[in-house]
């Protein structure tokens, strides 16, 4: 086994653990592309902020949407988010003027060229929304609006997903040339029954609508306005908030598990999580508040 000890003069010392910043939502969130706010009650609002751009996704969006969501992932005292987009849409997708999509005056080997693109350019753009998808904490987004290409990546690994009715969608990849790789055609297929539908929009890129969408299984519920989408998701982030922190991230935990894994897998996999889970604390205060008609305050994780 490798030892983790640095020799020095006159034996072993144990090496420095490396230093882990802890964050709290008290602590400033600086971002260019996004704005992020604090609603109380444990529930943090993720703003799209490039609203004269349609909020497109730019090369800075990337880096700041992954660092955002890793840091909330280390934020005990967040319960759950909400994302949204300010202005006019929730986002028109990839900002083709500053994300260069064009590979023919690279001077390298095809080879050379593919590794770069499949090892180095491409992951850290799956990787923005899956630290997202990776998070305890549920995330529910509100889409008004155009909500196109990466829009659509972003909302597929969201864990709940709203809507306005002037809403439309468009996988709109192959407009461009390309199939869409950062997440929507491996996230939709695992949460639509109707595969024929996902492959027509898919294949023709046409915008679709709320509708649609929720026939599709990418949206979750309709509703008549942004307001009213926007306000419906900050009502579902507060209760679930207010539920013990423990059995959320259990439960979100054991639902993605199991989108990935066979049923005999999952079964296995919440016994042992539960082995652990349930000596928790939240059990015995939620029975007494059910019993009590009671509600109770749960600790942070």
């Amino acid at each position: 086994l490798k030892l983790q000890f640095l020799y020095l003069i006159g034996g072993f010392v144990p090496r420095k653990a490396p230093h882990v910043t802890q964050y709290t939502m008290a602590a400033p969130w600086a971002f260019t592309t996004l704005a992020v706010e604090d609603l109380g009650d444990g529930v943090l609002h993720v703003q799209l902020n490039r609203p004269k751009k349609l909020n497109a996704m730019s090369k800075a969006f990337w880096t700041e949407y992954r660092e955002c969501f890793e840091r909330v992932r280390r934020d005990t005292s967040i319960r759950a988010v909400v994302v949204s987009g300010n202005g006019r849409c929730f986002s028109a997708g990839l900002d083709l003027k500053d994300n260069d999509l064009t590979f023919d005056k690279m001077k390298a080997d095809p080879a050379r060229k593919a590794f770069f693109i499949s090892q180095t350019l491409v992951p850290p753009l799956q990787e923005a929304f899956t630290a997202m998808e990776r998070c305890p904490q549920p995330v529910i987004v509100a889409v008004h609006g155009a909500c196109v290409g990466g829009a659509i990546d972003l909302a597929a690994a969201c864990d709940i997903r709203y809507a306005s009715a002037d809403s439309f969608f468009s996988i709109k990849e192959v407009d461009v040339g390309l199939a869409a790789d950062v997440g929507t055609l491996q996230r939709l297929p695992k949460m639509s029954a109707n595969h024929g539908l996902l492959k027509e929009l898919a294949y023709t890129a046409r915008n679709f609508t709320a509708q649609e969408a929720l026939e599709l299984g990418l949206a979750t519920r309709v509703f008549p306005t942004k307001d009213a989408a926007l306000g419906a998701a900050v009502a579902t982030a507060k209760t679930i908030a207010a539920k013990s922190p423990v059995a959320v991230a259990g439960t979100k935990e054991a639902i993605n598990y199991a989108r990935d894994h066979t049923v005999e897998e999952g079964l296995r996999q919440i016994a042992l999580w539960n082995a652990a889970m349930l000596q928790t604390e939240d059990v015995t205060k939620s029975a007494m508040a059910m019993l009590a008609k009671k509600k109770v305050k749960f600790a942070k994780l």
